[in-house]
């Protein structure tokens, strides 16, 4: 499979290096990513038809990545 759009890295190249300290020494933002990475993965397969959904359950997820992407954001950029 190609590379799935959306991904933290690409879309925080600047902020990759905090991200990667984070993740490592900060469980709870671990787990932030990790459902962040889960929610991104299946809204690039419904959009991509990979696995279908209704549409309504494809736009939840894409509301449920912002969401999260936006708390991830609001962390790396605290201080």
């Amino acid at each position: 499979m190609s590379e799935i759009p959306h991904e933290l890295h690409g879309s925080f190249p600047e902020l990759a290096g905090k991200m990667d300290e984070l993740i490592a020494s900060d469980r709870s933002f671990a787990k932030l990513v990790e459902a962040y990475d889960e929610v991104n993965q299946k809204a690039y397969s419904a959009g991509t038809l990979e696995k279908p959904t209704s549409h309504f359950r494809e736009e939840d997820l894409k509301k449920r990545r912002l969401v999260l992407r936006d708390e991830i954001y609001r962390i790396l950029s605290a201080e």
